[in-house]
């Protein structure tokens, strides 16, 4: 069906609810698309119907360098036979240090076309010294036998490290080298003995095709193994209700990282899967890299328009004045998706708003559910549904369980095409990882949009995972209830940890906003000044008068000195925290927080 509002083919949600013992069961009554089998049949595919469309962009000095669907297979193909030739397959990976980049990209598909998995890492490991060990790792876990980065000399620290020694480096500029170098350029010569198209037949739907490491929110990072068939299942469970991908190519010009699932499997593989172009943005939504995004942005926008909430909150603000960005972004566009977080209704109002004085009519505005394990996507949003905070309804082909805790707040679990088979080496993981049903415990909650209409939708509700019980065996939930502290303190504090697991009150540790520290002393890692914690104090007791229960009600925090430690694992490489080794790592702040005659306590 046509959408009157987006003009868009659109298909309307529909659920089935199933009450068995214990949970709820979802399934999607819309029928699954054909799956391909493997990535490498979409690349066929498309260099054969549309050779000399543009498949990737990058800037390339003042202009830009594109490759087509048929240049793409040329080099892909070469890039296979070089790595067979180098004896490389299912047991020796390929580590990618550097970020996004048409290189990279060509790469990862002829890693996938030869049966090869890849590993790629977020920037920052190699980059910051500090991250090192996060490196290191992830390095002595996989044991590549490969590793590819864009610039040798840039990433020349991390790369003399210890653990790359006897590892082929291949880089595409190599000057400032701290080790001997591959260039690019040679793996690009292939080999003309390698027996490619053998290579191909073997690769099939259970060939691992990434290990993608997951943050590490609450423990060490896990490594997701990640295969064809769930890229695969996970494009054609989109196209299923999203069919307007398929009446158009599809165009993005995206910056989201590819050592995350939802830039590097979902965007990526959604412009390969429909013929799309992908033109790589190497800006970002921050202070130093944004005026670059709005540069490409007008250059080359896209159909389709992928952020997280900070970014689009950005956008707005700047077209707010830049018409030149407004009518660039809104000119073709088609959809409009967010993750990560909830997008402001402000926000969304305004891009609304925008988009009808444009181009006279609104994108599809959605978002999803998903995680590394999931490939990503398996509840999404795919009708229009005017508001802010909906992760939508199962995919087809999805399965999901819901076990009620009692206060309409579901447990949520999967299973589907799209979810990983394990974790790489770590057999005991992946048995936690999975129910007695096969249903992988996902650690989050949902609840119902409307309980009488599961049409409707389901709402993210938190981390099953963070919630504890305080002594009295009241359950804390405690990923709702940071995000109440950190609206209560807004303008005081960049984040806070819930504590209180076995105690008998609920605490924070609270990392202050730098500006707001006056006169501030130091104690043993704890901050008594005053006046910030006069105001925190009485924030606090504001939202304590409001609280229903001791289970939300939040009485004593302690402001700590020392912001979280990347060096130590206290922060993820998404930028969130990583609450498990805070609060260990900072025993000692601790036990201060709940000593009611400590001069750093706040106490409400």
């Amino acid at each position: 069906m046509i959408d009157a509002m987006t003009g868009l083919r659109t298909v309307p949600h529909s659920v089935s609810r199933r009450q068995h013992p214990g949970h709820l069961l979802l399934t999607s009554n819309l029928p699954l698309d054909p799956v391909a089998r493997r990535t490498a049949d979409w690349l066929h595919r498309w260099a054969e119907q549309a050779p000399q469309r543009v498949f990737l962009s990058e800037r390339a000095g003042e202009g830009w360098r594109d490759i087509t669907y048929a240049e793409a297979l040329g080099h892909v193909r070469a890039l296979a036979a070089a790595l067979i030739a180098r004896g490389l397959g299912q047991e020796t990976p390929i580590a990618i240090l550097s970020g996004n980049s048409v290189d990279h990209a060509l790469l990862s598909f002829a890693a996938q076309y030869a049966g090869v998995p890849t590993v790629p890492l977020a920037e920052q490991y190699s980059l910051i010294p500090e991250a090192h060990a996060r490196l290191v790792y992830v390095i002595e876990k996989v044991r590549p036998r490969l590793v590819f980065a864009d610039d040798a000399g840039r990433y020349a620290g991390a790369l003399a490290l210890p653990q790359f020694d006897g590892i082929e480096i291949v880089a595409t500029r190599t000057e400032g080298a701290s080790r001997p170098v591959t260039p690019f350029a040679e793996l690009l010569e292939g080999d003309t003995a390698a027996d490619i198209d053998g290579r191909l037949a073997t690769v099939g739907p259970d060939t691992v095709a990434k290990i993608l490491f997951t943050s590490g929110s609450s423990s060490d990072p896990k490594g997701v193994l990640t295969t064809q068939r769930m890229l695969c299942a996970n494009q054609s469970q989109m196209a299923s209700v999203l069919p307007f991908l398929k009446d158009r190519p599809p165009r993005i010009c995206d910056w989201l990282p590819w050592n995350h699932v939802f830039g590097g499997s979902h965007n990526v593989n959604m412009m390969l899967a429909h013929g799309g172009t992908l033109t790589i943005d190497n800006g970002k939504p921050t202070g130093t890299l944004f005026n670059e995004t709005v540069r490409n942005i007008i250059a080359r926008a896209g159909t389709l328009s992928f952020n997280v909430p900070v970014g689009f909150s950005m956008l707005v603000r700047e077209m707010e004045t830049n018409h030149a960005l407004r009518q660039a972004y809104f000119r073709d566009l088609d959809m409009i998706f967010y993750a990560g977080a909830s997008l402001p209704q402000d926000v969304w109002t305004r891009l609304e708003t925008m988009a009808m004085e444009v181009r006279g009519r609104i994108p599809l505005m959605i978002s999803s559910w998903g995680m590394t394990e999931t490939a990503p996507a398996t509840i999404m949003v795919h009708e229009p549904i005017g508001r802010s905070g909906v992760i939508g309804v199962p995919l087809p082909g999805t399965e999901v369980k819901l076990i009620p805790d009692g206060d309409m707040r579901c447990e949520l679990r999967v299973k589907g095409p799209n979810i990983m088979p394990g974790y790489f080496g770590d057999p005991a993981k992946t048995a936690e990882a999975f129910d007695e049903e096969g249903f992988l415990r996902t650690g989050d909650a949902v609840r119902f949009v409307s309980n009488d209409d599961p049409d409707r939708g389901l709402t993210f509700d938190g981390r099953v995972s963070e919630d504890f019980k305080l002594q009295t065996g009241t359950w804390v939930q405690a990923g709702k209830l940071r995000l109440q502290a950190l609206e209560g303190l807004r303008g005081l504090v960049q984040d806070v940890v819930v504590c209180g697991h076995d105690r008998d009150a609920i605490g924070l540790f609270i990392f202050p906003r730098p500006d707001q520290l006056h006169g501030a002393n130091s104690s043993d890692g704890a901050v008594i000044d005053a006046a910030l914690q006069a105001r925190i104090e009485a924030r606090l007791r504001d939202m304590a008068a409001a609280a229903t229960g001791s289970g939300r009600r939040i009485s004593r925090a302690i402001i700590l000195a020392e912001p979280p430690s990347l060096k130590d694992a206290e922060i993820t490489d998404k930028g969130s925290l990583n609450v498990r080794k805070i609060i260990m790592r900072r025993a000692a702040l601790l036990e201060r927080l709940y000593d009611n005659e400590d001069p750093a306590l706040i106490r409400v």
